[in-house]
């Protein structure tokens, strides 16, 4: 079928490699006369292509003479010359494609002309590399060219301060690593002013092994922000104590329909008196009020073994709709904590997650994404579905001599492992160097026992020697080099052959085992056969005791070894076992892009929050007067009380007294309205009244302190609200993301119950920063000394897990000046 399927319709490689060599053609036909240009005539190009861009030219119009003019430059300034397939390459990831190009067939090379044309725009092109020793090599090598074109070239690590990295950004062209490009996003939507923001608009991104970034890596937790906070066990507990002395109706007024409690003035002065403080709401006390407030709720609002229950010393939340426990589940805003101290239990840490994101979701923010590797064929559906782009395989410059053995398989460990070493020792005695693989770090360090044992020098690539990576792998073509490494390990760099090797034969390339995944594999085998020419060898050795043949029931075949007699010294070389071994590894692997699909579906939703809060949070920090906006959210206040207290069409159920309370405790005082103002009203004019009194007092303060100290106040009470409420909002998502796949149990999907509370919790998080950037900014003082500072201090970067919850790896980025 599938070849009656190519003949119907072409083979789609086949049809994308047509396409780009047409351009590839006319790109060779250029060559010529751009050879004739001089060095001056070949720079000043750069500021044509620039102004016929700014004049109204596609890039694709100037794709051709673009390539032509970097192919020739890099001729001139590396020595390097790209082929013709490398031009393939590099229009496909033009087009926002995938370009796969074996294991030393010059990526790098072929990612300077779409890095060229796309910088044109001057809107900056960002190169992503998986460590920083390439980014860092790139940026120097690959910059040379770079700026003989007039092109100016950025470098972005970790170490930089942020005027640093906001000069690496400012850059025509960025080099760095996945993490750190990520977790400047996520700081710079956490600054203060927009002058500490590092990243411009994220354009065109090139992600050098994208395999490796958008699929291996999707599998880890994602980017965390943390930090620690202000709040403290201590504080929940002095709360506690006061809200204990406190009386219904004269220190606080209950709804029970809406379940709000709230101060009164009488309430407000007890707290002043009792913490000893002249206004609760002044600046310095908002994180006591805070806790003032969630305390009293805890107390009214919560009833044990009702909206709550403790087993085995922790509050658990009970459903309101369904009655049941909901394990791993913990109240926002910090009521779970006020509970804790209300039953007089250890009260847990607060959540130090202040923004997280997933590579996905980064990398898809990008207005164009490009990637290259050597393998991602067999990744084509999930990059097609997830990103939207396709993979073309780009054919080698000349013809792969390497030889692919077939696998051996034996009956158990044991005799696999006596077998490897026996192959490695001959091919290392011979001089002939040896590339072994391994899927774990265990069986790198047993095999170098054995090797040890047997008299064979090598070098082993674990954590224990990362920083020599690139050199251990550079070195790996040597004669007599053995390297021991995972598969992984060395992505990105080059194998060259030493001299001699290739009378030898090559690299060698020793598989230990199948990895799950058959890119991985072919990344392997890739280190062998560089630019095609190259000679090599390739073998994986497997036995029926490998993890991947026992789950995937190996057992008749092992019954089948023990039946015929073979021992461990006698393999076979089956087609069988061949395609068994293949089978499974296209089951896991659909295993696998079904989690990481999952994984998005979830992060999805809190993509939307994180997009509508980023952009919020922006709009305040670069507008000039928010009066507007804060007008709105009190009004929006006001509007959901007057709902609550007047919710019946009765007036005369109205609860206009309750409604008055809640007025003067959150937004006004007792003299500015009374309850006999808002008598004999309908809604609307209540509503009308209030925000009249409101405006009044808002300009009255606002002629006390000057516009100019009010709205820099406003910013101030905004920033730090929104700040607070999001990182408890995260954490939130986060708990109840752990533990909602136990409604699976009870026949409901819990994507969609995640969907659907997500956005639940989200409207009342919104709900909740409108009424407190309302009171505060009614209600508090305004001091001289006005300025921003940040909800949490001490801030770190945790890439591949959060330190307080997962377990597994974790890569810790410290930050700097004060990030």
């Amino acid at each position: 079928m599938r070849e009656l399927l190519k003949k119907v319709f072409g083979d789609l490689n086949q049809k994308q490699l047509k396409s780009l060599g047409k351009l590839a053609d006319e790109v060779d036909a250029l060559e010529p006369s751009i050879q004739q240009l001089s060095d001056n005539e070949l720079q000043n190009k750069t500021e044509e292509f620039k102004e016929r861009y700014q004049k109204g030219e596609d890039l694709d119009d100037l794709l051709v003479e673009a390539y032509a003019v970097v192919r020739e430059s890099a001729n001139r300034v590396l020595g390097l010359r790209p082929f013709y397939v490398q031009i393939l390459g590099a229009i496909a990831m033009h087009k926002g494609d995938i370009a796969e190009m074996k294991t030393g067939e010059g990526k790098t090379l072929a990612s300077t002309m779409p890095a060229y044309l796309n910088a044109i725009t001057g809107k900056g092109v960002h190169i992503i590399t998986v460590n920083d020793y390439l980014a860092e090599r790139d940026a120097r090598e690959m910059g040379e060219l770079f700026q003989f074109l007039g092109l100016t070239v950025g470098l972005n690590q970790n170490a930089m301060t942020k005027d640093e990295k906001r000069e690496a950004y400012v850059a025509d062209i960025t080099y760095g690593t996945n993490n750190e490009f990520g977790f400047d996003y996520l700081r710079d939507n956490m600054v203060l002013y927009k002058e500490q923001m590092v990243q411009r608009p994220l354009h065109f991104a090139i992600i050098d092994e994208v395999d490796s970034i958008l699929i291996d890596e999707a599998r880890t937790p994602p980017l965390i922000i943390s930090g620690t906070a202000e709040k403290s066990a201590n504080l929940y507990q002095q709360a506690n104590t006061f809200v204990r002395t406190l009386k219904n109706e004269e220190d606080y007024t209950y709804d029970e329909k809406s379940k709000g409690v709230q101060l009164t003035e009488e309430g407000n002065n007890k707290a002043e008196r009792f913490f000893n403080i002249e206004n609760l709401y002044d600046l310095n006390h908002v994180t006591l009020t805070h806790h003032i407030n969630q305390a009293l709720k805890a107390h009214v609002a919560m009833h044990r073994d009702t909206d709550y229950v403790v087993e085995e010393e922790q509050v658990v939340i009970v459903d309101q709709f369904t009655g049941r426990l909901m394990k791993g589940r913990r109240y926002s805003d910090g009521l779970h904590q006020a509970i804790e101290a209300k039953e007089g239990l250890q009260i847990q840490n607060e959540s130090m997650t202040l923004a997280s994101i997933t590579f996905q979701n980064y990398f898809r923010m990008y207005e164009k994404l490009a990637g290259m590797t050597g393998t991602a064929k067999t990744e084509e559906e999930e990059f097609r579905n997830i990103y939207a782009m396709d993979v073309v395989s780009i054919p080698t410059n000349k013809p792969i001599v390497r030889e692919d053995k077939a696998d051996l398989i034996y009956k158990s460990m044991d005799g696999k492992f006596k077998a490897v070493v026996q192959e490695i020792k001959d091919r290392y005695e011979k001089g002939q160097p040896v590339l072994v693989g391994t899927v774990a770090v265990e069986t790198s360090e047993l095999i170098s026992k054995l090797l040890t044992r047997a008299g064979v020098k090598h070098n082993v690539l674990n954590a224990k020697n990362h920083y020599r990576e690139a050199e251990i792998i550079e070195n790996a073509g040597q004669p007599k080099a053995v390297t021991i490494a995972t598969n992984m390990a060395g992505r990105g760099t080059d194998i060259k052959l030493g001299t001699g090797v290739t009378d030898l034969g090559g690299l060698a390339v020793i598989g230990t085992e199948r990895h799950e995944s058959r890119r991985i594999d072919n990344q392997l085998r890739g280190r062998s056969g560089r630019q095609g020419g190259d000679p090599g060898i390739t073998k994986f050795y497997l036995s029926m005791e490998d993890e991947l043949m026992r789950r995937f029931g190996s057992d008749n075949m092992k019954n089948m070894m023990e039946r015929l007699g073979m021992d461990d010294s006698q393999p076979i070389e089956s087609k069988m076992v061949s395609r068994a071994v293949e089978s499974a590894q296209k089951r896991v692997e659909g295993n696998n892009f079904d989690a990481r699909k999952t994984v998005l579906s979830y992060d999805d939703v809190l993509r939307q929050q994180r997009e509508i809060i980023y952009k919020q949070r922006f709009d305040v920090i670069d507008s000039e007067n928010l009066r507007g906006i804060i007008e709105q959210m009190v009004q929006t206040t006001v509007e959901s009380a007057v709902d609550t207290y007047m919710i019946d069409e009765d007036s005369e159920n109205w609860n206009l007294s309750g409604l008055t309370e809640y007025l003067h405790g959150t937004l006004i005082e007792s003299d500015w309205i009374t309850e006999k103002d808002l008598e004999g009203k309908d809604k609307n004019q209540v509503i009308d009244l209030i925000m009249t009194k409101i405006k009044e007092k808002y300009d009255q303060k606002e002629e006390e302190f000057t516009s100019a100290k009010m709205r820099e106040f406003e910013k101030v009470i905004l920033l730090r609200t929104v700040d607070s409420k999001w990182m408890d909002h995260i954490d939130q998502l986060d708990q109840l993301r752990q533990g909602i796949h136990l409604r699976a149990y009870g026949q409901n999907d819990p994507l969609r119950e995640y969907q659907m509370e997500g956005f639940s919790m989200f409207e009342q998080m919104i709900a909740s920063i409108n009424e407190e950037v309302a009171k505060y900014v009614m209600k508090a003082q305004i001091r001289e000394n006005i300025k921003r500072e940040a909800v949490v201090k001490n801030t770190q970067a945790v890439s591949g897990g959060d330190q307080s919850k997962k377990k597994g790896k974790k890569t810790i980025y410290k930050s700097t000046n004060g990030w």
